[in-house]
């Protein structure tokens, strides 16, 4: 019985007469491309955080990178965010001719200081960029009161946090915008690659639609701004349509393995040194991965293999470390903490349709590891 951190087919053969439905009504509607069906899922995903904008695009790569566009950041200006993410976040912001300044991270939850930014905010700096990492918001309250002061806008990254809520309110709701990926891994994901952009700004909504649609908006074939080509696929949308209505089930589900694995391993933390994720005050998780650490992280995830069990780290190198970024000039050592988690994290297997007895064999396993270190 292989494990895998992900795992999408027990869930596929649960929904599969309503995916296939989904897909039908594509083929059927006659039109391919926008449509019915993407203005069908921006509504509903709008509804669903109680927003006024929904922008449907083709990855959440772009989704960052026309948001940015569409909020005025550009060359010359400075984005704030965090090293130990996705590469694709800072390259979102490359993307725009814009830099990426990094602050470290709290050890405990692997978020943003929100304290350190004040610290690095010039004449240039434009946005920020808090990515919610792993399924829990950064501390918006906190985040949203320094914006405020220094008349900087914040784009939320919410690749990871489809549905988390801190303070009762969702994640993307507490920004001038935000991104999301519904890359098939997501806690939303498609059965391929899709993303979006919400917004309450009409101006940015507009922004976004010219943007994704090579820059035309009343007269097609006519360029208004030059643009792209990032739409969201109608096949997709329909799916995410369709998935949407499951969210919320899908959340509890990922929260009911989590508390698994907080009941099979919390007995053995303090004599095997094992850490596992921490819920920051305020937050409610979703769970995208279930992030633990360890000092001998490598060594665990090379015995773990003995049990037919693949593991995976998210992420091992952060992004000022890479050579593609040397030259944004941070040194080794310049984020502590986030080079320090870098070599701890590791994610164990997190998805709704997790069996429980592939659950006990992870659990069961990663004990027996442990113990012989």
């Amino acid at each position: 019985m292989a494990i895998r951190v992900w795992d999408y087919l027990a869930e596929y053969h649960q929904e599969r007469a309503d995916l296939l439905d989904a897909i039908e009504k594509v083929f059927r509607s006659g039109n391919l491309i926008l449509g019915e069906s993407v203005d069908g899922f921006e509504d509903e995903f709008a509804a669903y955080h109680g927003m006024s904008h929904c922008v449907g695009v083709d990855n959440g790569t772009n989704a960052i990178k026309l948001a940015l566009q569409a909020m005025g950041v550009g060359p010359g200006d400075e984005v704030i965010t965090v090293s130990n993410t996705a590469a694709p976040t800072v390259l979102a912001i490359d993307a725009v001719g814009a830099r990426a300044v990094f602050v470290d991270v709290h050890e405990e939850d692997c978020l943003m200081r929100v304290d350190r930014v004040a610290e690095v905010i010039t004449p240039r700096t434009k946005a920020v960029l808090p990515v919610h990492l792993y399924g829990q918001c950064v501390d918006m309250t906190a985040l949203g009161r320094l914006a405020a002061d220094h008349g900087l806008l914040i784009l939320e990254d919410c690749a990871q946090a489809h549905g988390a809520r801190q303070h009762g309110r969702l994640a993307g709701t507490m920004g001038d915008a935000a991104a999301f990926s519904f890359y098939p891994t997501k806690v939303l994901g498609a059965y391929g690659d899709g993303g979006a952009v919400v917004t309450a700004d009409e101006a940015i909504d507009g922004s976004l639609r010219r943007l994704r649609y090579y820059g035309m908006e009343k007269v097609y074939y006519v360029v208004e701004t030059p643009g792209h080509n990032c739409r969201l696929d109608a096949v997709q949308a329909e799916i995410l349509r369709r998935k949407l209505t499951r969210l919320d089930a899908y959340i509890e589900a990922r929260r009911a393995v989590a508390r698994r694995y907080a009941e099979g391993l919390g007995d053995i933390l303090d004599a095997t040194g094992l850490t596992l994720p921490s819920v920051t005050a305020g937050n409610e998780h979703v769970y995208y991965l279930y992030v633990v650490r360890h000092p001998q992280r490598d060594t665990i995830i090379e015995r773990l293999r003995a049990y037919d069990i693949t593991l995976t780290i998210s992420y091992p190198w952060p992004v000022h470390t890479m050579t593609g970024f040397r030259r944004l000039r941070y040194a080794d050592g310049s984020l502590p903490v986030t080079e320090r988690l870098a070599g701890e994290i590791f994610s164990l297997p997190m998805y709704p349709s997790m069996p429980r007895d592939r659950q006990d064999k992870v659990i069961g396993a990663l004990r027996e590891v442990l113990e012989t270190l």
